[in-house]
Order: C-alpha cells, then sequence, then structure tokens
C-alpha cells in the first residue's frame, strides 16, 4: 500500500515530512500536512475496507502524535500559526477523526460524507 510507504515517511525525521517540519523547522507546512492527512484518510479507509484487525505499531504511534503530542506542541504561543486559527482547529480535529476511524475500524462520518480540503 503507498499510502502506508507515505505515512512512514511523513512520521519519520526526513528534511521534507510533516512532523519533521514541524519539530526541526518549527512550522507547519500546508502542503505537507495535506500529504499526511490524505496518506491518513486513505490508509483508514483501506484497513476498514480489508476489516483489518492488526495494525503496525509505527502506524498507530504515528496517529497518537499528530492527536496527542502535535496539538500542544503547535499550541504553544511562540509555535508560529500565520493561518486563520480556525483552519489549525479544523485540521487537528480531522487528525482527531482520522484517528478514532483507524482505532475503531469505522469512519465517524456516513458513507458518502465529503472530506473538504484544508
Amino acid at each position: 500500500m503507498d499510502d502506508l510507504v507515505s505515512l512512514r515517511f511523513e512520521f519519520s525525521e526526513a528534511e521534507d515530512a510533516f512532523l519533521a517540519i514541524v519539530i526541526l523547522g518549527h512550522r507547519w507546512d500546508r502542503a505537507a500536512f495535506s500529504r499526511l492527512e490524505g496518506a491518513m484518510r486513505r490508509t483508514c479507509a483501506t484497513f476498514e475496507e480489508r476489516n483489518e484487525q492488526v495494525l503496525p505499531r509505527w502506524l498507530v504511534e504515528g496517529f497518537w502524535m499528530c492527536v496527542d503530542w502535535l496539538p500542544d506542541y503547535t499550541g504553544h504561543p511562540r509555535f508560529p500559526r500565520p493561518e486563520p486559527a480556525e483552519y489549525y482547529e479544523a485540521a487537528l480535529q480531522r487528525l482527531r477523526d482520522l484517528h478514532y476511524w483507524l482505532v475503531m475500524g469505522d469512519s465517524p462520518y456516513v458513507a458518502d460524507h465529503v472530506w473538504e480540503d484544508l
């Protein structure tokens, strides 16, 4: 699954990976977030479709880091947030929804839900 390869990259310390940009570059990169979020969403959909019962630990840890650590780090007053507050709120809510979907195995939304671009 190509999305698993993408997620392993986005959760890594690679220079252009979303989490590395946040941690090392001390900034939120919208394009990198979009790559991350899209791969997370497609992975959740695939795992739900397959009724996957076993999840790789690195994958669960990456999702967890996005919902547990990321909000506190990026919410710090010294972390630059040039986008409107609503964007970050929507992005963090999306990560929480995706985390729920991965862990529970069912989307928190109806089947025909349209995922808005962030």
